[in-house]
C-alpha cells in the first residue's frame, strides 16, 4: 500500500540543502532568487519542493523580480502550493524592498541629476498598470520639499489640472517643480500631449516665478528627461 505524498517542506531536506541554514551560515548573497522565494514559501505541494516551486512562479515572470512584484494575490494563487498567506508573504516582501529601495534614494534629497529623480520615482510609479502624474516640490537649494500624486488615470493617459499643481507649491514656497508621469507601455516616446502639458504648465509657472526644472516619463527600467533631451 502507497502512503500519500505529503507537501515537501523545507524541515524534510538535508541540511547543507535547506535555505534558511544556508543564509544562516554564509548570508543572503549566497541564495539564488528561488532560494530566497522558497524561505518566504516554507513548503512547495505534493509534486514539487518549495524551491522546484519557487523556481516555477519566477520562470512564468521570465525571472524578473521587478515582474514578479507586478503579480496581484489572485495570480500568485494559480500556482499549485500557493494559498493566500503565501501569496500576502511574497507581495509584502516585495513591497518592502521597493520601500527599501526608496528609503535609500531619499537620503540624498537634493536634486542632483535626471538619475537621482528616476530613482525616486521608480519604485512608486516605474510598474504600475496605469498611468499617474506627480509632481515633486522643491526649494531654491533644489532641496525635495514634497512629492505628490495628482492624477491618477487609465492605460494611455492621465488628466492634470494647471491649478492643482501650483497650489502646493505655493503653500510651500517652492521655487521649482519637477513632473512626473509614467508610461505602462513601456515606451519612452514624449507624446504631443506630453509636449502640450509641459509647456503649459511651464509658462504658467513661469508668471509665478515658479520653474520647471524637468519632466521625466517613467518606464520599470530606465525614463525620459525632458531637459536632458533640450526640450524645456
Amino acid at each position: 500500500m502507497t502512503l500519500p505524498a505529503k507537501n515537501i517542506t523545507i524541515k524534510n531536506w538535508s541540511t547543507d540543502d535547506r535555505p534558511r541554514e544556508k543564509l544562516i551560515d554564509k548570508g543572503c548573497l549566497a541564495l539564488s532568487d528561488a532560494e530566497l522565494v522558497a524561505i518566504l514559501i516554507g513548503s512547495g505541494n505534493r509534486q514539487e519542493s518549495a524551491v522546484g516551486l519557487a523556481k516555477r512562479i519566477l520562470a512564468s515572470v521570465d525571472n524578473n523580480i521587478q515582474t514578479l512584484a507586478k503579480l496581484s494575490i489572485e495570480e500568485l494563487m494559480l500556482f499549485n502550493g500557493i494559498g493566500e498567506a503565501k501569496a500576502v508573504s511574497i507581495i509584502t516582501a516585495l513591497e518592502l524592498g521597493k520601500r527599501r529601495r526608496l528609503e535609500k534614494a531619499l537620503e540624498l534629497k537634493k536634486m542632483t541629476s535626471s538619475k537621482f529623480v528616476f530613482e525616486i520615482m521608480q519604485p512608486l510609479i516605474g510598474d504600475l498598470k496605469h498611468e499617474e502624474f506627480w509632481v515633486l516640490y522643491l526649494n531654491n537649494s533644489n532641496v525635495i520639499l514634497s512629492k505628490q500624486c495628482l492624477s491618477k488615470g487609465g492605460l494611455t493617459g492621465t488628466l492634470v489640472d494647471t491649478r492643482l499643481v501650483f497650489k502646493p507649491a505655493l503653500a510651500q514656497l517652492a521655487t521649482g517643480i519637477i513632473l512626473c508621469h509614467n508610461h505602462p507601455s513601456g515606451t519612452l516616446v514624449a507624446s504631443a500631449s506630453d509636449k502640450q502639458l509641459t509647456n503649459k504648465i511651464k509658462l504658467a509657472g513661469e508668471t509665478l516665478d515658479i520653474k520647471v526644472l524637468d519632466h521625466l516619463i517613467i518606464t520599470e527600467k530606465t525614463y525620459f528627461s525632458f531637459a536632458d533631451e533640450g526640450l524645456l
